[in-house]
């Protein structure tokens, strides 16, 4: 189950205490000051790691601590220090401070390391406060205090390319022919509740990952529907495939659904809504044979589709429950993500 959100509490550990004590043995008469230095306390680190996809052990788990260091000894003994503490999150996980909402890290490559926590020094012991005029001092410090704070953590799916919609727009049945993911799928809105990954393969060893966003509705940038919990995995994409409906059940213009989601996407994020797009005209099937050509050239032309139109130069037709156009759209995706121009075997 993909969990994308999480609160943790984390705190570092204390630095130990330098302490007071002087040297008593029986063959020295007059044994200086000798207490040691107090272990600093650990860090707590958070650490990338590509292995983990969601954040569901904060669920069950959300307080972490460091040690605390150990406090001096005689004979000028230092305290060990405590022991660091290392969280693994997922790749593209977002760290803010959950008290202030202040931007802390964005964790995108394995083994990235990042100190959220710092450990409390270690004090000094009263040996660090001889000199020639002070020569039993009895003073000490104490070990410097844990930082203990609340993190908000957020993921953020990094995929080549996510599929945008509205609900029943084909999503989950695309991703599911394209790769090996097993997305729900149903005759009903919001069939997809939380953001699915797919990775379909190509000739070659080539390969793109796709991600299969919860379909969007009217005012999902300002939080309506289940649009504003996953518009920002779109924004790791490097390119959008937005699907339309030629066929849309409630008797909606696919023109206009089109139209509503592009000012969604702008709403949420003019960045996101500059991504290279690529339209795809979805569920062709149950369009009647005689009225495709009409519906596709009409379409077409009301969406500004074209040559010179600063977009992809024509939609991609497909029925992923035939398979009809599915290659021809790996094909421009892949192209589209790498910048690369489109075979001539897929161009229109």
């Amino acid at each position: 189950m993909l969990v994308d959100e999480a609160i943790i509490h984390v705190r570092s550990g204390s630095g130990g205490n330098g302490v007071v004590a002087f040297r008593q043995e029986k063959s020295i008469q007059k044994g200086g000051p000798d207490g040691g230095d107090g272990g600093r306390g650990g860090h707590v680190f958070l650490v990338g790691d590509g292995h983990l996809d969601t954040l569901i052990e904060f669920e069950h788990r959300p307080h972490r601590f460091a040690e605390p260091g150990e406090k001096g000894a005689r004979k000028k003994c230092h305290g060990c220090d405590g022991a660091d503490l290392t969280v693994r999150v997922p790749l593209g996980t977002v760290v803010r401070d959950a008290a202030t909402d202040e931007f802390v890290a964005d964790i995108l490559e394995e083994g990235q390391r990042v100190m959220v926590a710092e450990g409390g020094k270690g004090g000094l012991g009263n040996d660090r406060f001889k000199s020639a005029t002070h020569q039993s001092p009895t003073e000490c410090t104490p070990g410097g205090e844990a930082v203990e704070r609340s993190l908000r953590l957020e993921l953020k799916l990094i995929a080549d390319v996510g599929f945008v919609g509205l609900p029943n727009a084909g999503k989950s049945t695309l991703l599911n022919a394209t790769s090996r993911a097993t997305a729900k799928v149903g005759a009903y809105p919001f069939t997809t509740r939380k953001p699915q990954l797919g990775i379909a393969e190509l000739s070659g060893d080539r390969r793109v990952v796709l991600a299969d966003i919860p379909g969007l509705i009217e005012g999902a940038s300002d939080g309506a529907g289940l649009g504003h919990d996953f518009l920002r995995h779109i924004e790791r994409t490097k390119a959008i495939v937005h699907l339309v409906d030629l066929a849309p059940l409630d008797g909606s213009k696919p023109a206009d659904n089109y139209r509503m989601i592009r000012a969604e996407l702008h709403a949420f994020s003019p960045i996101l809504a500059e991504k290279p797009e690529l339209v795809v005209f979805s569920k062709v099937d149950l369009v009647p044979e005689e009225e495709r050509a009409k519906r596709i050239r009409r379409l077409s032309t009301e969406l500004g589709l074209g040559k010179g139109s600063g977009k992809e130069d024509t939609a991609v037709v497909i029925s992923a429950a035939t398979g009809e156009g599915v290659r021809e759209l790996l094909e421009r995706s892949y192209a589209l993500v790498k910048g690369e121009a489109v075979p001539t075997e897929w161009r229109r």
